[in-house]
């Protein structure tokens, strides 16, 4: 009766059990994905940190760039949503998770196209009065007070809230089905990039192409979102700002940051 009754219990517990795994196969999976992620990103932008408002190159390669620069700068943040996601539709649609992520990052594609188009407007409006020795020192500054501000914004903290709460982001878009999936990817990233777009301007200000900045700014985007401390946007405001005044008045004393030169085009040509 006893033994009978351990191999009734554990049959009903193999479904939750095999649940789980696949729920950590997954973020497993996400994570190894940013690993990656960041190895090929820092060996493409070996001796390409050429500070504020690095040239952004071609679009294709631009976006190649962005996309993977993206996979390992939120999948680790996204993770818990995508691994409550898998927990519900793991029986019915095993492949729904990982439409969920590729909606999340086309999501971000959009956003690099944006930043892309933004860029190639400004070089083609102002040309070398976008260099460092003219505007393009203030510029990466106050684009630094920007993003300062942006942080304690309500808009903030209400894309905010929508990222540190998976189960609620996710009952307020479900829609069924892979399309579905696909399409409840992309309004969570939405609100991510609503959420992150002023930091990933600061991180153009301060040197899209440098991996020091980069980790900075992913570690900013993590923390906000899975530490439930509510001061924390004001405390990343603070930061901004600081680095905006040192950028502005004493930027050899900046680590980690790379200063053009002054003969050098604020933002190059994106040819």
């Amino acid at each position: 009766m006893t033994a009978s009754g351990g191999t009734a219990a554990g049959a009903g517990l193999a479904p939750a059990f095999a649940a789980a795994r696949a729920r950590l196969g997954l973020v497993a999976a996400l994570f190894a994905i940013a690993i990656v992620g960041w190895v090929w990103t820092a060996r493409q932008m070996r001796g390409m940190d050429a500070g504020p408002w690095t040239s952004l190159g071609g679009l294709g390669w631009f976006l190649g760039v962005w996309v993977v620069m993206m996979a390992a700068m939120m999948l680790p943040s996204v993770a818990p949503t995508v691994a409550l996601y898998t927990r519900v539709t793991r029986e019915s649609s095993p492949a729904s998770p990982w439409l969920f992520v590729g909606g999340y990052l086309l999501t971000w594609t959009g956003a690099g196209l944006v930043a892309y188009a933004v860029g190639a407007a400004a070089t083609a409006a102002l040309g070398h009065r976008l260099d460092w020795g003219q505007a393009g020192h203030a510029l990466a500054a106050a684009t630094l007070v920007v993003a300062a501000v942006y942080e304690v914004t309500p808009l903030k903290n209400v894309c905010l809230a929508k990222c540190r709460s998976p189960l609620g982001s996710l009952l307020g878009s479900w829609r069924e089905g892979r399309t579905g999936a696909v399409r409840m990817g992309l309004r969570n990233g939405a609100w991510c990039v609503g959420c992150c777009w002023a930091l990933m301007a600061a991180l153009f200000a301060l040197g899209v192409m440098s991996v020091s900045w980069m980790a900075l700014v992913a570690a900013i985007v993590a923390a906000e979102k899975t530490i439930p401390w509510r001061r924390l946007p004001v405390a990343t405001a603070a930061l901004l700002l600081a680095l905006a005044v040192v950028l502005l008045v004493a930027p050899h004393d900046l680590p980690g940051l790379t200063v053009p030169p002054a003969m050098m085009p604020g933002m190059m040509p994106m040819g």
